[in-house]
Parts: structure tokens; sequence; C-alpha cells
């Protein structure tokens, strides 16, 4: 098993309908046939000092293994993703484990 943990930080400027359609396209992942399962969230309202909160958007998604995640990141899915939504990101960390 990997997970694949995805945090976003849009741009301050980012409109709710840009914010949507970012989520939308998130969900648009579902789609790569090697996610075995995946989580979109947004911050939670827990306030504790070691708790982040800054970030827009979390996507989680779980592979068998490496070569799943291989196949999503080179995936026409995800790569449209990028492409439409680049422009919108301020920052993103990436926490892959297995």
């Amino acid at each position: 098993m990997l997970t694949h943990h995805v945090l976003f930080w849009l741009k301050a400027d980012t409109s709710e309908e840009q914010k949507q359609a970012f989520r939308g396209g998130l969900e648009s992942l579902r789609g790569v046939e090697t996610i075995k399962s995946i989580y979109i969230g947004t911050p939670a309202p827990i306030s504790r000092a070691v708790v982040d909160t800054t970030y827009t958007f979390s996507l989680l998604t779980l592979f068998d293994d490496l070569a799943g995640h291989d196949v999503y990141q080179e995936h026409p899915i995800h790569k449209a993703f990028l492409d439409e939504f680049r422009v919108l990101f301020e920052k993103v960390v990436i926490y892959d484990s297995h």
C-alpha cells in the first residue's frame, strides 16, 4: 500500500467559483484506475497548536503499490488536472508513504 497525500494552498484571490471548479478537478482524479481509494477534503475546524489548517484542499489517494502511483503520475486525467489548475496553486506539499 502506498499513500499519496497532497495539500494545496490556492492563491488568495481564488474565487469561490474557481474553488468549486478545482474541487471538481480533484474529483475527476477518481477516473484513474490505479487509485484504490480517494478522499478530498478541506481543513477541519480544529484549533490545536500542532494542527495546520492553512491549506485550502487536501487530496489523499491510496494505491496498491509504487507502480500504481507511477501510472497515476503519468495518467492523462492527472496531467489534464495539472494543466488546468496549476495556475491556482500558491503552494503544494506532498507526503508519500508506504
